[in-house]
C-alpha cells in the first residue's frame, strides 16, 4: 500500500510538471496578459517556478507540505483568472473554462491534502524523519 501514495504523489504532480515549461513561452505570456494577469512577463514565468518547485517538493515527498502550499500559491490566482467561466460570452468557452476551473479546483483539494498529510512513506521527508528518530551511539 505504500506504493500507492507514492503513484498518487506521481500521478498529482504530472500536470503541473509537463505543463509548466509553457510558463515560459511567449504565446503563454500573451494570452495571460489578454487575460488581464498584471505584469504576465515576470507573473507568468513566476508562476511556472511555482508550480515546478511545488510538484518536485511533492513528487520527491521533499517537504512536501511547502510545494503543497507552493500549489495553493499557484492555483489560487490561475483558477480565478485564467478561467474565469463566468465572464465568458461565448458558451462554448465557458464551458471549457469551467471545466478547467472544476479540474483546478479538484487539484486545489489535492494540494491541501498533501498539505495536511504530508508526503507518505516513500518519501524523502519520511527517509529524513526516520534518520533522525534512530539513536546514535
Amino acid at each position: 500500500m505504500k506504493v500507492v501514495v507514492l503513484l498518487g504523489r506521481l500521478f498529482f504532480a504530472a500536470i503541473f510538471l509537463l505543463a509548466a515549461p509553457e510558463h515560459f513561452t511567449s504565446g503563454t505570456v500573451h494570452y495571460a496578459a489578454s487575460q488581464g494577469v498584471p505584469l504576465a512577463k515576470i507573473a507568468v514565468p513566476l508562476s511556472g517556478v511555482i508550480a515546478l518547485a511545488g510538484a518536485a517538493s511533492i513528487l520527491l515527498g521533499f517537504r512536501a507540505r511547502i510545494g503543497a502550499w507552493l500549489l495553493v500559491l499557484f492555483l489560487v490566482p490561475v483558477t480565478i483568472m485564467m478561467h474565469n467561466f463566468w465572464a465568458d460570452k461565448n458558451a462554448q468557452m465557458a464551458m471549457v473554462q469551467q471545466i478547467m476551473f472544476m479540474k483546478n479546483l479538484s487539484m486545489l483539494g489535492g494540494a491541501l491534502m498533501i498539505a495536511y498529510f504530508g508526503s507518505g512513506p516513500l518519501s524523502v521527508d519520511n527517509l529524513l524523519k526516520k534518520r533522525s528518530a534512530t539513536p546514535t551511539a
